[in-house]
């Protein structure tokens, strides 16, 4: 076969034999063929997770768990807070596509709201209950206060005034009067001046009580204590010995004070010592210009 010579002075090339070696070298010039799959781009790289999004929502679900009983809003506040603010920050990466889990940050930021919000309301329950108990408390202390004012300003009347004990005995201490004693009498010395003092007891109550302790205590405004005048003249009668529901019972006193003694003067009676305080009856001695 008879090759033409190219009109440039080119060396013509001869054709590829139909039963070349595929694994043979390649001719000098020729540029060794590619045998694997042609390289192609990815269209998209794929954006990071969103670690502040999954924060979010772990410190949300417990920031409302931790809110659930009001008293633990001093633990609850700050993973709520926290979740809100991962989730605030969790929703502003992906919205700008610098990470994903928009809708777990989203969740985690209302979790954290919700959270937050409870945990105020449970500083604010707490709050007024205990403001309450200390309304209450104080409210107990001044009604406490009241009553025992109210009791002690019962428990010293007037001469005239009564007093009722727990048992059910209203006492009646009578103004005093002058009392002038035999010639034969114990407890009243020359000069000293004298007073009768009259008690009234009043069963109130349903069932019969028992006087115990029926004698009183008679003492000047100063603080002088007298003596029991005894003579024989029997106007005197010693309280003993029980009394009727609805009966009443009297005893009579004298009582010897010293001459220098003041105006006014204190009795004090209580139907059993053992059981109940002492009632106090003050008033004018009435011996003034005696």
């Amino acid at each position: 076969m008879t090759v033409s010579t190219p009109p440039d002075g080119a060396q013509p090339v001869a054709p590829a034999p139909d039963d070349r070696d595929p694994w043979r070298p390649p001719p000098p010039g020729q540029a060794p063929a590619h045998w694997g799959p042609p390289a192609t781009a990815l269209p998209f790289a794929p954006r990071p997770g969103n670690g502040l999004a999954v924060a979010a929502l772990v410190l949300g679900v417990l920031g409302v768990v931790l809110a659930l009983p009001l008293v633990l809003f001093w633990v609850s506040w700050l993973p709520a807070l926290l979740a809100l603010v991962f989730g605030s920050v969790g929703i502003g990466m992906a919205r700008k596509g610098r990470a994903r889990g928009k809708g777990m940050a989203l969740a985690g930021a209302l979790l954290g709201g919700v959270g937050l919000l409870a945990a105020i309301a449970g500083g604010f329950f707490v709050v007024t209950l205990v403001q309450k108990a200390d309304d209450e408390a104080r409210a107990r202390t001044e009604k406490a206060k009241s009553s025992a004012e109210a009791e002690r300003k019962a428990r010293h009347p007037s001469f005239g005034g009564s007093y009722t004990f727990g048992n059910g005995l209203k006492v009646t201490v009578a103004q005093p009067r002058p009392f002038v004693p035999d010639a034969y009498v114990l407890g009243h010395a020359k000069g000293n001046k004298a007073v009768q003092v009259t008690v009234k007891v009043v069963n109130t109550g349903t069932e019969r009580v028992e006087i115990e302790t029926g004698l009183p205590s008679v003492n000047d405004a100063d603080g002088a204590s007298t003596e029991l005048v005894i003579d024989g003249s029997g106007r005197q009668k010693v309280l003993k010995g029980y009394v009727l529901p609805g009966r009443e019972a009297v005893g009579r006193y004298a009582f010897s004070l010293p001459p220098d003694a003041a105006d006014r003067m204190e009795v004090e009676f209580t139907p059993d010592a053992k059981r109940w305080k002492r009632a106090y009856w003050s008033g004018p001695t009435g011996l003034t210009g005696k």
